[in-house]
Order: structure tokens, then C-alpha cells, then sequence
């Protein structure tokens, strides 16, 4: 690859990310059905033929946005996750920092969790991805747990799971009615909720 060659790919990157930026904006904003590709044109400063040439599709420009949201808040879940040695100082990291991250951040919560309804199989598959991946994070902590011999034997798949449910719960309904505000405050609740569900002393919750 020639220095021109590696020049025009940065370049395309950074349009390619100015794209989503924008794009991210508008979802936001107008939600996916009442948004229109001159939209994210616009805000974007670019051409449509720049955005398509990128992005087949308005559908295709909202996956890769989901995507690259997902991959943002896993990559800053995982990184809170490996400052930490002590199980439950792990998991005090992962849940805060999606919270918070949800919190300051309520237009890519809003895009994950509201803007693709009724987009069908595609977002779907994204959204489960994306689910599927933060409940393997979570399962592998459990099984670290069951492995010190903090908590006992149990299927972690099916915990991991409870667990994202409730979540996704108090974020949703946070994101159609405003409460709780702010959305940190459901934190600690939360966390008695979970650890005692995994048969954690409630009082370890206050730890």
C-alpha cells in the first residue's frame, strides 16, 4: 500500500465516521422512521453519493450505527471490568459504567433500544448480538464466582439473562418516562436485586 493509497482510506474512514455522527443525531432526533438519508446528508456535510457510497441504504446506515454504539459500550464495560481484581468490585465497575454510560448518552440508548422497533430481522439479529455478547460477559464472571467459591453451582446462561432482562426493563421504561432521574439512582436497588439472586448476602450490597 502506497502512502496515497493509506491517505485515501483515512480519509474515507473519517467521512464514514462523520456519516454515523451525524446520523447518529437524526435517529435521535426524528426517529428512524421519520428520518430521511438528506437528513444525515446535511448534518453530515457531505454528498449523497458519499453517503452511498458507504451505505446502500438508510437500514444499512442504522446497523452500522448500532454496531459501532454496541461496540462502544461493551469495549468501556470490558476496560471498568479489567481495572477491577474482586468479584464484586467487577461487577459494581460493569453495571455502573453502563449506566452511566446509558445516562449521559440517552440518544444512543434511545437508538439502541427504541429507535429499531419494527425494523424486523435485521436489528433483531443486531440487538440479540449485542445481547448475547454482554451476557457472556457476564456469565464468565459468574463462573469465576462459582469457581472462588463465592456463590453456588447454577446455570449462569439463564442468570445472565435474568439479569440483562432486568436491566433492560429499568432503561426502557427510563427512556419513556423520564424515571427514575436520574437513571443512576436505580443502581443500588438494582445491585441488592441481582447479588441476592445469586444468593450474595443482601448486606454485600452496601459493600
Amino acid at each position: 500500500m502506497t502512502f496515497t493509497d493509506s491517505a485515501s482510506d483515512s480519509g474515507k474512514s473519517a467521512t464514514r465516521e462523520r456519516i454515523l455522527d451525524a446520523a447518529a443525531e437524526v435517529f435521535a432526533t426524528k426517529g428512524y422512521h421519520s428520518s430521511v438519508v438528506d437528513d444525515i446528508v446535511h448534518d453530515s456535510n457531505t454528498s449523497k453519493g458519499a453517503v452511498y457510497f458507504h451505505f446502500p441504504s438508510k437500514q444499512e446506515i442504522f446497523l452500522a450505527l448500532v454496531s459501532r454504539l454496541a461496540d462502544t459500550l461493551i469495549r468501556s464495560t470490558q476496560d471498568a471490568i479489567m481495572e477491577q481484581q474482586d468479584g464484586l468490585a467487577k461487577f459494581d465497575a460493569a453495571l455502573g459504567t453502563v449506566f452511566e454510560a446509558l445516562s449521559r448518552h440517552r440518544a444512543l440508548a434511545k437508538i439502541l433500544l427504541v429507535s429499531g422497533a419494527g425494523l424486523g430481522r435485521p436489528f433483531d439479529e443486531h440487538l440479540f448480538n449485542l445481547l448475547d455478547r454482554f451476557a457472556g460477559m457476564i456469565k464468565d464472571n459468574l463462573d469465576e464466582a462459582i469457581a472462588a467459591g463465592s456463590i453456588q453451582q447454577m446455570d449462569t446462561s439463564i442468570v445472565a439473562y435474568a439479569w440483562l432482562g432486568a436491566v433492560h426493563e429499568i432503561v426502557t421504561r427510563w427512556l419513556y418516562t423520564g424515571k427514575p432521574d436520574p437513571l443512576e439512582t436505580a443502581v443500588p436497588t438494582l445491585r441488592i436485586l441481582l447479588l441476592g439472586s445469586v444468593g450474595l448476602p443482601i448486606g454485600t450490597a452496601g459493600r
